[in-house]
């Protein structure tokens, strides 16, 4: 890393921030309380709500949605389902007499457009034995953009109709889409990462100093991100998202500046020149890692798809305020703390930076260079069988089934599906734009999805509802019910098959536009999108960070050597998802239903773990290569650079870990994916990758790890991530090894 200059060379930028931070420490920590008053207060005075908008542009679901909104707006609404249960039957007066007197109150809520009455429709909307029924409450808006208070009131209203004869539930898109778990799971990983730290440097001020960093970036965050959401449609989960990765990557960032500034301190540095190490070295490879992580978020963007553009765009700002955070309050911290960073110490735990020949971790990396083959073959072995279950991975979307039974989304899914059968809790909305087409031929193509041939996909529709027409005349609509739940592989097929087997033939020569619409249709529409530019996501990632590695470590085989490994890494992470949620393993304890795993989740995880294995891959490579450029000597620079950077990097992954395993204590199954498959992935990494398999690689490869055709070092730009020179205060280390 960066020798402190000596010379008549011109200061970086960096370097002449970290002494402007230094000097100016006071108004640098002002500034930043200023500008995070600001923020919350703007949040709170302009904030708008998390909505999850699932708008598909250009997919046939939104042209079905938009043809909906523009002739046929009684049909484009949001939608609730009311559910009954009366042991006594539905036909019984005194349980008509309450339903009735439930729909009276129902009429009166804002945006109302009509109720379907299980009393007044015919076909399924009373089950066979006459014990559950269902009504369809339709109001206004679009795509889950019903006002928050006017769910509550209809949840509450439902509540309050419940007796001893009749049982009422509500479920439907609008209702699990506001049924948010507690969210507090986050502050289980806050204390872990506290007790971490302890237990890795043992003073309360270095303990505090990267947790309060972490805290400031992501209430700036958090504020930003708020104001946001009164023009974007941000996810609701997007506040958990954002405190899964602010967290982690807020006190890993500013965890490796301190590291380094404590290592400036005891080898006997200044706090001022300390704190230019620590920013000119730590601090760079914090840039690069948080811009290769933001760039992975922003490639999201290229799937097209608003909702997931927008949680890459949490992620981005959530990690670009941690880099400004450990790059400007964190050196400014620093100066305040000086050489009180290792006071209130548990002498026990207390611990000090640098690199010694006879440490553990020294002796560590040399035991696997004595033996790199086997090192190798067990650990890629166990990656290998760890990422096996991808092979058998099937994405979709779940739905309220997997809810917690405590949800009244949940309740009514499953009162639906013991009334009525589980493909009652997706329904397909067939919409036609008639064109100049009669009314006859829209019945056919509705006769032909009733009657479609045998076998197949076609044998899995339990009920098709009869053809309703708008007032013009010029569109109408139907509703398909598919046998199986929304979730089943089987009802994915029986889009598609309609689509691509009944509507053609049945509108040919009609001028008919017929589609398949509705929420189950849309989660197929995505995943299919998700699918096709999935490539271009994988490509971009890997070829920009192979780009950028090769270009800050000047060598074909280490920048190669990180794409596949980080490729391990996410594969692993892949499989135990699979084995978790799609296989049901640790399902009761982990308290999940089985199910496929969510379309996006992969993509989400693949951006966000190729950013973050950066942060470990510049961290241990770039000691490595410092040590390589001033000894000539592989095996002494990778042993070296292991000792120096294990602690931390072990440390750093251990907070983001239990971080991201915190999130399991939550409810939301979406946000257990995130957290199992982002803790496994960061896990394997940080131990298995970093401090097992790269050591045995690069021992086995030797100097040829440091390769790169001169034609190609002259046409790329010259990037230091790390100084060029040996660092201040490190010991030398012979050629030779110890």
């Amino acid at each position: 890393m960066a020798n402190l200059r000596r010379n008549t060379a011109r200061p970086t930028l960096l370097e002449r921030w970290a002494r402007l931070a230094h000097r100016r420490r006071g108004r640098v920590i002002a500034a930043w309380v200023v500008l995070l008053a600001g923020l919350i207060a703007s949040a709170v005075a302009f904030g708008g709500e998390y909505a999850t908008n699932f708008k598909l542009p250009g997919s046939e679901t939104q042209e079905a949605l938009d043809l909906l909104e523009a002739r046929f707006p009684a049909q484009s609404g949001d939608e609730a389902v009311v559910v009954f249960e009366a042991p006594s039957g539905m036909a019984d007066p005194a349980v008509k007499s309450q339903v009735e007197s439930l729909f009276a109150e129902v009429r009166g809520l804002k945006d109302f457009v009509e109720i379907l009455s299980p009393y007044e429709e015919k076909q399924g909307y009373i089950s066979q034995d006459g014990t559950i029924a269902r009504a369809l409450v339709r109001f206004s808006t679009q795509n889950q953009e019903l006002d928050a208070e006017v769910v509550a009131t209809l949840v509450q209203m439902a509540d309050n109709a419940n007796s001893e004869t009749l049982r009422v539930e509500i479920g439907g898109d609008i209702v699990e889409f506001q049924e948010h778990p507690d969210f507090g799971s986050e502050f289980f990983g806050l204390g872990a990462a506290i007790i971490i730290l302890f237990i890795a440097f043992g003073s309360v001020i270095a303990v505090g100093l990267p947790i309060g960093a972490a805290v400031f970036g992501l209430g700036a965050a958090f504020a930003i991100i708020t104001v946001a959401t009164r023009f974007f449609s941000f996810p609701e989960f997007s506040p958990q998202f954002a405190a899964m990765i602010g967290i982690g990557v807020g006190i890993d960032y500013s965890l490796l500046v301190v590291t380094r500034f404590r290592e400036g301190l005891h080898t006997g540095h200044s706090v001022e020149e300390s704190i230019v190490m620590a920013t000119t070295t730590s601090g760079r490879a914090v840039l690069f890692a948080g811009t290769v992580v933001a760039i992975a978020f922003l490639g999201l963007f290229a799937m097209g798809i608003p909702f997931v553009a927008l949680m890459g765009t949490t992620g981005a700002i959530v990690v670009a305020l941690a880099v400004a955070v450990a790059l400007t309050l964190t050196p400014a911290l620093l100066s305040l703390a000086g050489h009180r960073i290792d006071r209130w110490h548990v002498p026990l735990l207390h611990s000090t930076e640098g690199v010694d020949p006879k440490s553990g971790w020294y002796r560590f990396s040399e035991a696997i260079q004595r033996h790199p083959l086997p090192y190798f073959l067990a650990t890629a072995t166990f990656l290998v069988v760890l990422a096996l279950p991808v092979l058998n991975m099937r994405l979709g979307f779940t739905d309220a089934g997997n809810n917690p039974t405590h949800y009244h989304s949940r309740r009514a899914y499953d009162l639906l599906t013991e009334g009525f059968g589980p493909g009652f809790n997706g329904p397909l909305l067939v919409v036609a734009d008639m064109g100049t087409a009669t009314p006859d031929q829209v019945r056919a193509v509705r006769d032909a999805f009733a009657s479609g041939p045998s076998g197949g996909a076609a044998n899995n529709i339990a009920q098709v509802t009869p053809l309703v027409f708008n007032q013009s005349g010029d569109t109408a609509a139907f509703t398909v019910l598919p046998g199986t739940s929304p979730q089943d592989a089987a009802t994915v097929d029986l889009v598609h098959h309609l689509r691509d087997r009944v509507i053609p033939p049945a509108t040919e020569g009609t001028g008919l536009r017929v589609y398949v619409s509705g929420r189950t249709a849309a989660y197929v529409d995505i995943g299919d999108q998700i699918s096709q530019r999935l490539p271009l996501l994988f490509g971009g990632v890997i070829g920009i960070s192979f780009l950028l590695l090769l270009t800050v470590f000047r060598s074909v085989l280490v920048a190669a050597k990180a794409a596949i490994m980080n490729l391990l890494s996410i594969g692993a992470s892949y499989g135990v998802l699979v084995a978790i949620f799609q296989w049901g393993w640790l399902a009761g304890p982990l308290n999940i239903q089985e199910g496929p795993v969510e379309t996006f989740i992969p993509m989400m995880l693949f951006a966000i773990l190729f950013g973050l294995s950066m942060d470990y891959e510049v961290f241990l490579i770039s000691r490595i290569r410092e040590e390589y450029v001033r000894t000539k000597h592989n095996a002494t620079a990778v042993s070296h650079g292991l000792a120096a950077t294990a602690r931390v990097i072990t440390a750093a992954a251990a907070i983001m870990v239990a971080v991201f395993l915190s999130f399991v204590l939550g409810e939301d199954r979406i946000i257990k994916e995130f957290g199992i498959g982002l803790a496994t992935a960061i896990f394997v990494d940080a131990t298995i990758v970093r401090l097992v398999l790269v050591p045995a690689t690069m021992e086995l490869l030797g100097d040829a790890n440091w390769w790169l055709p001169r034609w190609l070092d002259r046409a790329l730009p010259h990037i230091q991530v790390e100084g060029a020179e040996p660092e201040v205060g490190l010991p030398a280390m012979p050629a030779g090894g110890e």
